[in-house]
């Protein structure tokens, strides 16, 4: 006997609508590999009448006074706290995730995040006025650009929404924004809620594959594209963007270095190491997944590391004892395990390296040894629950090494030295520099990196900025 599944819907206007022809994508559970909804799969229309709500809307939005957005962020930031347990159950449906983490790590910053975006709405700063010119007066505006085009993806659904929607919003932004497609379930009841509470138009979410965001990437209302995701999809982006030389804001892959040092306490540092590397299944761009360290401590580290990796659980959401959930999606288990098979022999698996169960898309907690600098699992993300381990001589191959990646988003160094931190928190060429932890963000601090990690910053007053322009303003003093 077949269950009916859920049918999710886009948000346009005010209203929950199909797709305009009818067609739709089935929504597959990763932690069962079975389907549960049934998403629209939008084409032109649906993003013609989402982009024409959106800047429909602009203009209302945008001439609030900032303590008006404030007040719908801060409404919107109590209605997540409210309504937590049915995000948490349709993000655990996205994804896999276990329960009892993602009540404690995700919707605490969520609600954290938008309501320090509803505090930037107030604080827009710029130069004070000045007369540069003898007899005339300058100064310069901050204002909204207008309708974003947004795109989330599918390892944080509801919190890489809330790092898109909430700086666009507080700024006098309207949003387009597109969850992945195999993670519309979450982003489906934030729309419930964030469009209980602003005016139809000023937010829209449209459900699709890659196809739809080209759609809207490639639309002509957007004045601002924003994607989180691969390096392959931001190129994309960016190309189609500059067709009509539209803003892009990209949130893209990483290759975090971890660089620990011989007068590192190992114990500690594999600690937070493993947690860093494991969590969500190391689907994170940020994640602890290469570790470069010291010859002389190599091996008792690696071994310490294989433990921990031995004793870190992965299976079904509700179970408690678990650390992480599944892989999203079988291309991406795919992609994991692919990386193992393909290992040079000079490497070792020491612990983990293949799957767990039949039942969903589990990988093992996987650490791996033996490595060279050009090998592939080195150069490119896994993007999975594998770190990788190489030994260094001295700082200077450290930094050689660390730096020798395309990627360039974050990275942590593990040392007592204070002055060797410091070096190595200028000499590392990554958006982020972590000293003896890694991995926490805080919503007042910028994230983002360089190279092919992307450019432009999510969090932070940096990062509401993105979502403004600045216009000079010069008037005469003789009128």
């Amino acid at each position: 006997m077949s269950t009916e599944l859920r049918r999710l819907r886009n948000y346009i206007d005010g209203e929950f609508r199909d797709a305009a022809d009818g067609r739709t994508t089935e929504v597959v559970n990763p932690a069962t590999g079975e389907a549960y909804a049934t998403a629209p799969l939008s084409g032109q229309a649906d993003v013609d009448a989402a982009m024409a709500a959106a800047a429909a809307a602009f203009p209302a939005w945008r001439d609030l006074v900032p303590a008006e957005r404030q007040k719908a962020l801060l409404k919107i930031a109590d209605a997540f706290e409210e309504r937590a347990e049915e995000l948490i159950a349709a993000e655990v449906e996205n994804t896999g995730k276990p329960i009892g983490l993602t009540r404690s790590e995700e919707i605490p910053p969520m609600v954290d995040q938008i309501r320090f975006f509803a505090g930037a709405a107030r604080m827009l700063e710029g130069r004070g006025a000045g007369e540069y010119m003898e007899g005339l007066t300058s100064f310069v505006r901050r204002e909204p650009i207008g309708v974003c085009a947004q795109v989330a993806p599918w390892n944080y659904p509801m919190m890489m929404a809330v790092w898109k929607f909430a700086p666009a919003l507080a700024a006098g932004n309207t949003v387009v924004l597109k969850p992945s497609d195999t993670t519309p379930a979450s982003t489906a009841l934030m729309a419930d809620i964030i469009g209980s509470i602003v005016p139809k138009g000023v937010f829209n979410v449209v459900c699709g594959d890659r196809d739809t965001g080209r759609l809207m990437v490639e639309h002509e209302t957007p004045a601002m594209a924003s994607i989180t995701g691969s390096v392959r999809a931001g190129m994309s982006v960016a190309e189609s963007a500059s067709k009509d030389l539209k803003r892009v804001h990209l949130e893209l892959g990483g290759k975090a270095p971890v660089v620990v040092f011989e007068d590192t306490d190992i114990p500690k540092a594999v600690e937070g190491i493993s947690e860093a590397g494991y969590f969500n299944a190391g689907q994170d761009c940020t994640a602890a997944t290469r570790v470069l360290v010291h010859e002389s401590v190599h091996d008792e580290f690696v071994s310490a590391l294989a433990k921990a990796a031995s004793e870190i659980k992965t299976g079904q959401p509700d179970d408690e004892d678990v650390m992480y959930g599944p892989l999203n999606n079988p291309n991406q288990l795919k992609q994991v395990s692919g990386f193992i098979e393909r290992l040079p022999a000079h490497a070792k698996v020491e612990a983990g390296g293949h799957r767990v169960g039949d039942k969903g898309y589990f990988y093992a907690p996987t650490v791996v040894s033996g490595l060279k600098q050009d090998d592939e699992i080195i150069q490119q993300e896994v993007f999975g629950p594998v770190i990788t381990v190489q030994a260094f001589r001295d700082e200077d191959q450290a930094v050689e090494w660390a730096n020798g990646v395309e990627y360039a988003l974050a990275s942590s160094v593990w040392t007592k030295d204070h002055g060797r931190a410091m070096r190595m928190s200028k000499k590392l060429d990554f958006g982020c520099v972590w000293i003896n932890t890694h991995i926490p963000l805080v919503a007042e601090m910028p994230h983002g990196g360089f190279k092919k990690s992307g450019y432009g910053k999510d969090l932070s007053g940096y990062g509401f900025e993105d979502y403004t322009r600045i216009k000079h303003v010069m008037t005469s003093l003789d009128m």
